[in-house]
């Protein structure tokens, strides 16, 4: 007889008083303690309603499959073959999903694609109605000539624009009234910081940069057309980037000691280059007469995003607002313009009056205001932004006998001293007083400068020229000790360009070979000391 739950032979068989039926005693005994009543009748039992059946010892019988080695080998057999079914339905299922997930990842990259799209559309409205909103004081003719003239992308002008005679000029939005608040807004904050400014503990101290020595050299340019003409700092990311002679910039980061990135789009060589801000933006100028606006990508890259055309001549520099809005480009065909870095529209080129030199260096002021600019004549000339008048004229290269170009120039932080480098000397001019304070030069007067730049908070100024300087920045009446002196290790005899890095802990130079150097002090194992 079989258990009336399992329907198999009970081991322990038990009979209910109440009902006769035969159980298998575990089976029963946790239905009733779950229940307390029949499985079957649904009729109230207890574990005192239960008898046990004494019985002799029952053994199963054995399976006919198993009772030869024939039989045993079919059940193999049947075994093997519902595993091979089994496989072939998992692979079938595993294709199924292998197809499917191709095909989602098909509509991902398809919606992705249509969301950059997207994105550059929204992007490129936006530019033109923060272009639309800054022209809002222009009449509305004007305003609709200068929507269309932009276009055309890559910072190029519309055919009308190109289409004027050589003599004619382009018409200029001019930098509008919204424009001038925001610079003077700028400022105002800017030198309430400036007056509550103190020495980072952080700077490196006069003792740890007369310790300085060479860390490292990275070739980061052509052999062909050796030359670094210019360097920037990204202080935040610790990032260098390089113009070259070779028509390329070059993005290298510090810390990992890698090329991260090089741009590749002038045709002649690389005059300067500029980080914008904390963000992702490089610019550079070139003989070529272009203007280049680079974007960083997420996979390290930088893409141009414009191409600003607005000179007739070599750019010799450019230099960045404090707020990172706007830019300013200098060039040998005697004009600067004023660009927003946003539409890379040229809101103003302002040439300068008083004669036919060209600019061949150009500094903003810390607080935005006033504009530094070189000329090839040796001229110093002070421009103010608001107004793109010429304020001020410094002449002091000029009667020290020099007639060559303002190579560089650098304003200190405090917003007091300007430094210019032409081939005679560095000179350092105080702005309050609009006289020169200090000059700077090499023991041979053969020996040109050709660089000078002060650090990020305005502590030491370096000049470059058949050697590297270090000075410690004082006051007007104090001296400025020469604390550190690097050898030209490029065996060129001309260093081209010198910065900083953060907090001075490394100085960064770039000379007529195609190595960047840097200087500093070498940690316990080798690397730069932080």
């Amino acid at each position: 007889m079989n258990c009336s739950i399992s329907g198999e032979v009970p081991e322990e068989p038990v009979v209910s008083r109440t009902s006769g039926l035969l159980f298998e005693k575990r089976l029963i005994e946790r239905h009733i303690s779950d229940y307390g009543k029949c499985p079957i009748t649904s009729e109230p039992l207890a574990m005192d309603d239960i008898v046990p059946v004494k019985t002799g010892k029952i053994v199963k019988p054995r399976m006919v499959q198993t009772a030869s080695i024939p039989g045993m080998i079919g059940m193999f057999q049947n075994e093997w073959d519902s595993l091979m079914l089994s496989n072939f339905a998992l692979e079938q299922q595993l294709h199924t999903a292998r197809q499917e997930l191709s095909h989602a990842l098909y509509q991902h990259d398809a919606a992705c694609r249509v969301i950059a799209r997207l994105k550059k559309e929204r992007d490129e409205a936006g530019s033109l109605l923060a272009q639309a909103e800054r022209q809002i004081p222009m009449s509305t003719s004007t305003a609709v000539s200068a929507n269309a003239s932009t276009g055309v992308s890559n910072g190029r002008r519309a055919a009308e624009d190109e289409e004027l005679g050589p003599g004619a000029k382009k018409a200029r939005p001019g930098i509008s009234a919204n424009i001038i608040a925001d610079l003077t807004e700028c400022n105002a904050a800017l030198s309430q910081q400036r007056k509550k400014r103190q020495t980072r503990a952080t700077l490196a101290s006069v003792d740890a940069l007369e310790k300085y020595t060479q860390l490292s050299s990275h070739p980061l340019h052509k052999t062909s057309k050796p030359g670094i003409i210019s360097l920037d700092i990204h202080h935040s990311r610790d990032r260098i980037a390089t113009g070259g002679a070779d028509a390329n910039a070059v993005v290298f980061d510090q810390s990992s000691g890698e090329i991260l990135s090089t741009l590749s789009g002038h045709s002649k060589k690389v005059t300067s280059v500029k980080f914008v801000g904390d963000g992702d933006v490089v610019l550079t100028s070139s003989a070529d007469k272009t203007v280049r606006i680079w974007q960083g990508a997420e996979d390290g890259n930088y893409n141009c995003r414009h191409v600003l055309k607005d000179h007739t001549a070599e750019v010799q520099a450019v230099t960045v607002h404090a707020t990172n809005n706007y830019c300013v480009t200098a060039s040998l065909d005697n004009t600067w313009c004023f660009y927003d870095l946003f539409t890379a529209l040229c809101l103003a080129q302002v040439t300068d009056p008083s004669g036919s030199e060209g600019f061949t260096s150009a500094a903003f002021h810390p607080d935005g205001l006033i504009l530094g600019m070189g000329t090839s004549g040796a001229l110093v000339k002070i421009w103010d932004v608001k107004s793109q008048q010429n304020v001020a004229n410094f002449d002091d290269h000029v009667k020290s006998g020099q007639t060559g170009p303002i190579t560089s120039m650098s304003f200190s932080e405090n917003g007091y001293f300007l430094a210019t480098a032409a081939h005679d000397s560095v000179k350092v001019f105080d702005l309050r007083k609009l006289k020169n304070i200090r000059t700077l030069s090499f023991d041979d007067s053969d020996t040109p400068t050709n660089y000078a730049e002060f650090d990020h908070g305005g502590n030491y100024l370096a000049i470059a020229g058949a050697d590297i300087r270090i000075y410690q920045v004082a006051s007007v009446k104090a001296e400025w000790n020469c604390i550190k002196t690097f050898p030209d290790l490029s065996g060129t005899g001309k260093t081209t360009c010198v910065k900083f890095g953060p907090d001075a802990k490394y100085v960064a130079v770039g000379s007529m070979d195609r190595n960047l150097r840097l200087f500093g002090l070498r940690g316990d194992d080798g690397s730069l000391e932080s």
